[in-house]
């Protein structure tokens, strides 16, 4: 029996997207050997870490043995900043990417060519998910440089042959005027920034709608179902949420098909485990906890059960699309962008799914802790359309109690909601931040 489902040659997937689950425990477990022994022979915290657990490559005869290994964090890359998780020679590094760290230093991600060649291939997977083609021209607005988004989604682009337009971001106005000019037909860039394009694009008389854009594939921050129904019944595109973390490669680590049910993570590059974010526990397929991955096909700095803090949940049945690599639900919320405020939890995304929930407010908010009277306190500023702007003052105080009902809801807190002006709130052109605390420590 053939080991790969027969691809003809117009299908616009990987066959790698289609291999038979058996083979493919196979595959995932011999690359994790290979990684766990060459992270053991060529990493200093990875080896003393096993040898604290009496631990030897060896031990690893089984993929579920990976639960025995130990954790890695973002605190890792930063302990040993800058190649102190390097696991060839800097001779054999041939790519330097790096993202933004809390403590003055970044995060940085070595590549060698082996390792960029994976990272090309699970883009151009990623983006032939979508329906993606040669046929395509996609534009790039995602940032170029130590950010590893406009690379990524570049070469994933011509690994398609598709044309690519790398316009990275700023300069709204050319972006659009490339859009047109060009007939783009695929957009590469954050959700919050395409808002924002959209915005710009109703400002100087464009009908996004009478263009040939037809994919948007957004990425680099969280967002909801809220704000792909925004963008799709502004934009009349289809909008797809894309997966990674610089850590592991960058954007394509996983993606959601035509049938959005879930996102395919290319588990033959990035093993995936749930665990409880409490215990680290390893979770059964099917139950929500913290995703975990293990770079198995990596070799200038794999990452072995690398904690990503976002909170999900396999999902092992065989998709409508006829893929069977195991899928993740949309990214619900992450353990470090937790709210604590008066003891609930409380997400951003909660926040945004709500509001957007209620006609006549934009996706453009801002979330502000504060501290009164001792107590912990949400303020959220929202935009409002220029029609509702402009309406009588007891209309904009329903709509304020709507938006206060609606999160109320959600998070189980009633919120103060400030209904600001069109335009009022600043824009991002890389990833939005939403919240801002100012609370009295």
């Amino acid at each position: 029996m053939s080991k790969l489902k027969t691809i003809t040659a117009n299908d616009d997937v990987s066959a790698k997207d289609y291999l038979e689950t058996g083979y493919l425990r196979e595959l995932q477990l011999e690359r994790l050997q290979k990684t766990v022994r060459r992270c053991y022979d060529n990493v200093a915290i990875f080896r003393e870490r096993m040898d604290a657990k009496k631990l030897k490559p060896d031990d690893v005869k089984k993929l579920d043995d990976l639960a025995k290994l130990p954790f890695t964090t973002k605190f890792d890359l930063r302990d040993t900043y800058p190649f102190g998780l390097c696991s060839v020679p800097m001779n054999q590094i041939v790519r330097l990417h790096a993202s933004s760290g809390t403590t003055g230093k970044p995060i940085v991600v070595a590549y060698t060519q082996h390792d960029l060649d994976v990272w090309t291939e699970s883009m151009g997977r990623s983006m032939a998910a979508c329906g993606v083609t040669r046929n395509d021209t996609i534009q790039v607005s995602y940032g170029y440089g130590l950010f590893t988004g406009g690379l990524g989604a570049h070469y994933g682009g011509e690994f398609l042959g598709a044309t690519v337009v790398p316009t990275s971001v700023g300069n709204t106005q050319r972006q659009l005027m490339v859009m047109q000019d060009f007939g783009v037909t695929v957009i590469c860039c954050t959700p919050s920034y395409f808002t924002y394009l959209m915005e710009k694009a109703a400002e100087s008389g464009i009908d996004l709608k009478q263009m040939p854009l037809r994919v948007g594939i957004f990425g680099a921050e969280p967002w909801t179902r809220e704000m792909r129904d925004h963008i799709e019944e502004g934009a009349g595109i289809m909008a797809h949420d894309i997966y990674g973390l610089s850590e592991i490669s960058g954007p394509g680590v996983g993606i959601n098909c035509k049938h959005r049910d879930g996102l395919h993570i290319f588990e033959d590059n990035f093993y995936p485990e749930i665990i409880d974010p409490d215990t680290g526990e390893v979770l059964p397929d099917g139950t929500s906890g913290e995703l975990v991955f293990t770079t198995i096909n990596k070799t200038g700095m794999p990452l072995i059960r690398y904690r990503t803090r976002d909170i999900t949940c396999l999902m092992a049945e065989k998709c409508a699309c006829g893929r069977t690599i195991r899928r993740i639900q949309r990214i619900s919320s992450r353990t470090d962008d937790m709210m604590i405020i008066r003891g609930i939890n409380v997400f951003p995304s909660q926040i945004e799914s709500a509001l957007l929930a209620v006609k006549g407010t934009q996706p453009h908010y801002n979330i502000i802790l504060y501290t009164e009277h001792g107590l912990d306190q949400i303020e959220v500023d929202v935009e409002i359309t220029e029609k509702m702007f402009n309406d009588q003052i007891r209309e904009l105080e329903k709509l304020q109690k709507k938006i206060s009902d609606s999160i109320e809801q959600v998070i189980g807190l009633r919120v103060k909601i400030k209904l600001v002006a069109p335009q009022t709130i600043q824009r991002s052109e890389g990833k939005a931040k939403r919240v801002i605390d100012r609370r009295e420590r």
